[in-house]
């Protein structure tokens, strides 16, 4: 294998991304195989000039955290590549990505198309500082055709934003669809899928964005959030992030981009076992829905299978003795550990009625599906024989 000094693969040379994840983000490593750690704030400057270059240049990578970090860079040049995108951002959480995507493409008498099956916390940001700002925000069901086109107005609607798969429930939004719709910037949050589930930027969208804390990262030891896109737009972005101040730390970066070397592998695992537990709730007698794109019976099994290189690592169930039943489950599993977050070696279960979306008023969540006896599994890596059995018995406990 020809390696230049850095340690990185000759450019022309396009690799599967299970191999991508292992060859990409080296920029700062030099012959070292880990990436180096830039624990610093701030770098000296040789002369009033060279201040004056970094201060006033874009993205200067040792001048001042806020404005860049060697191994921050290193992070973003990996998301990048797996995206088969120009360029990527690194953000202190996905929500620090979210906001400041928005509040740098939209202000007052700006429109945003966002769709109803959508992250709370995100809808609440929607709802509450963007109208505050003066944006009006439009909402749409993602999966109906032609609803994302039909709600923009012209010279007005600055932004699409898209979820899919989407949270809790595993909708899917046609990426090809969406891509066609011309005028506003189109973003898709794509943290449900990683850059190894699905690549947004390929259908036609112009930034891709994840909360990086989850599967890319996935070990449960980083927060972070990312977007990736054309390279000029993403250093308009950049000028208004460093006003934002959502800044990565490093040490999370490093730890997500040490993420980005298993990630190929971990996810394989987890869909696998994802979709085994998916047939087996399924087939249960207790249970009253299973929401994972990679059964036959879910409504865009289909479009799953066109757009996704594999159907995920999230699934959702709901349970026939609502919330007391739901419970009881979580009371009683072994393996699976009751908390909010998704992505990470141990399969982890929450309630998203009263957590995750639990500030959305009781309306919203009935119209979004969100039931009292709904949970949202995480698959994690452990044994999927261990992980059928233990929710088998969990499941079955009422009826026993």
């Amino acid at each position: 294998m020809n390696t230049d000094s850095s340690g990185d693969q000759a450019a022309d040379t396009e690799f599967r991304p299970a191999t991508t994840a292992i060859t990409a983000g080296r920029c700062a490593n030099g012959t070292s195989l880990a990436p180096p750690l830039w624990s610093s704030s701030t770098w000296a400057s040789a002369s009033l000039a060279d201040a004056r270059k970094r201060a006033t240049g874009h993205r200067s990578k040792e001048f001042y955290g806020r404005y860049g970090n060697p191994t921050v860079g290193a992070f973003e040049e990996a998301i990048a590549e797996l995206e088969g995108a120009e360029d990527a951002l690194a953000y202190a959480s996905g929500m620090g990505a979210v906001t400041t995507v928005i509040l740098a493409l939209c202000g007052q008498g700006s429109h945003i198309v966002a769709q109803r099956q959508i992250y709370a916390g995100t809808l609440a940001f929607l709802q509450g500082p963007c109208r505050r700002f003066g944006i009006d925000v439009s909402i749409v069901d993602g999966v109906e055709p032609g609803a994302f086109a039909a709600a923009v107005q012209p010279g007005k609607t600055m932004m699409i934003l898209a979820e899919t798969p989407s949270n809790p429930l595993l909708e899917l939004v046609d990426l090809d669809e969406l891509g066609a719709i011309k005028g506003p910037f189109k973003v898709v949050d794509s943290t449900f899928a990683t850059p190894l589930g699905q690549n947004p930027l390929r259908h036609g969208i112009d930034i891709v964005l994840h909360s990086a804390t989850k599967g890319i990262a996935g070990h449960n030891d980083a927060t972070l959030g990312v977007i990736a896109g054309e390279r000029d737009l993403l250093n308009e972005i950049w000028s208004y992030g460093v006003l934002h101040g959502a800044t990565p730390s490093p040490h999370d970066a490093l730890n997500a981009l040490r993420g980005v070397r298993t990630m190929a592998v971990r996810t394989a695992h987890q869909s696998g076992s994802a979709l085994q537990l998916a047939k087996e709730l399924a087939a249960d007698a207790n249970v009253v829905a299973v929401f994972y794109p990679g059964l036959p019976t879910h409504p865009q099994y289909d479009l799953a299978q066109r757009q996704m290189r594999h159907n995920g690592t999230v699934l959702s169930f709901a349970v026939t003795g609502g919330i007391d039943h739901a419970a009881s489950v979580l009371d009683r599993l072994r393996l699976g550990r009751i908390a909010t977050s998704l992505g990470g070696p141990e399969t982890l279960v929450c309630h998203p009625a009263t957590t995750t979306h639990a500030s959305l008023t009781p309306d919203e969540q009935t119209v979004g599906g969100i039931t009292p006896g709904l949970l949202r599994v995480s698959v994690g890596l452990e044994d999927p024989d261990d992980l059928v059995e233990d929710f088998r018995q969990a499941v079955r406990a009422v009826t026993a």
